[in-house]
């Protein structure tokens, strides 16, 4: 259906939206249509979870909701005489699916219940769905998709992509633990709640168990730009207990440091940092984004101070 939107929008065209209104209506709209998909039930659920602490979030099948909510006062004394205050707020629906559109309407201020003294209401409300939308696309899995989308289509560098994205949403807030990390597969019926898991207070001591593939669960992949990364013992979602990472550059992030001596030794530029908020051991993690191009040197296994490492060579 979002399709259909296209052609019942006049929009002004953006560098990633299409923002503008319904010629019918005196409501201000704006819709910005990515060029990514978005049509995994985990992804959805990645998106709508990673969010609840930064705004009001709702999802109803394939469309997810994320409310923001302010206060207005008509003066500063609240117990002045004649002193009002009104609650208002402006949703944001990311529509899913092979086409992802994110999309805001402003409401006339009539809607709030006539509180004919609110300055700026437009602007401001305008000026809110517009940081709502720079949030989700700097800080959730569509962040992954975008960067993804411009280092492919542009033929940049990720480094180069990740800067565009922040370029293309100023007005983002970065929240903590929002972005898609991979889930560890369970059972059927089976869920994990992150209180439940208990955190060490640092890193874990080393070194890498070589046999962590018959000792650990496999978890949920997490998909890089250009690779699909496998893990193993990945528990939640907040980072608490991450595991290992790479099936043939594999890290144990629960030991890795982030010294960022691995980067420095690789030849062939096989890590580049990755943010791990909430992990005990480091709030970075050395990303084998491209294992794909390891020479099995084991330059990065030989520098690697808590021996978090183990190269495994492809046969």
């Amino acid at each position: 259906m979002s399709l259909l939107l296209k052609d019942r929008v006049w929009s002004m065209e953006a560098s990633t939206a299409k923002r503008g209104v319904y010629p019918l209506h005196g409501f201000k709209l704006g819709l910005y249509r990515l060029p990514i998909k978005l049509e995994e039930p985990v992804e959805l659920k990645s998106v709508h979870d990673g969010l609840k602490k930064a705004f009001e979030m709702d999802m109803y099948a394939d469309r997810i909701y994320a409310t923001y909510r302010w206060k207005e006062q008509n003066m500063a004394d609240p117990d002045a005489k004649g002193y009002q205050e009104v609650d208002l707020s402006v949703t944001v629906e990311i529509v899913t699916g092979e086409v992802v559109d994110i999309i805001y309407q402003i409401f006339p201020i009539e809607k709030f219940g006539d509180p004919n003294w609110v300055k700026d209401y437009r602007k401001k409300a305008d000026h809110f769905a517009k940081m709502v939308i720079d949030t989700i696309l700097r800080n959730t899995i569509l962040a992954d998709k975008m960067i993804s989308h411009f280092a492919k289509t542009e033929k940049i560098s990720e480094i180069a992509a990740i800067q565009k994205l922040e370029e293309l949403t100023p007005l983002a807030k970065i929240v903590l633990g929002a972005k898609p990390k991979p889930v560890e597969a369970k059972e059927e019926g089976e869920e994990e709640d992150d209180s439940e898991i208990e955190i060490p207070d640092g890193a874990k001591p080393g070194p890498i168990d070589v046999d962590y593939k018959s000792k650990m669960k496999s978890s949920a992949a997490y998909e890089a730009p250009e690779h699909t990364i496998k893990t193993w013992g990945r528990r939640g979602t907040s980072n608490g207990i991450m595991g290992v990472w790479g099936e043939f550059v594999s890290v144990d992030y629960d030991i890795c440091i982030a010294d960022g001596g691995c980067l420095e030794a690789c030849p062939v530029g096989v890590y580049e940092w990755f943010d791990s908020p909430g992990n005990p051991a480091s709030e970075q993690k050395p990303l084998m984004s491209k294992e794909p191009d390891c020479i099995f040197c084991l330059a990065c296994e030989g520098v690697c101070p808590p021996q978090a490492i183990k190269i495994y060579e492809q046969k």
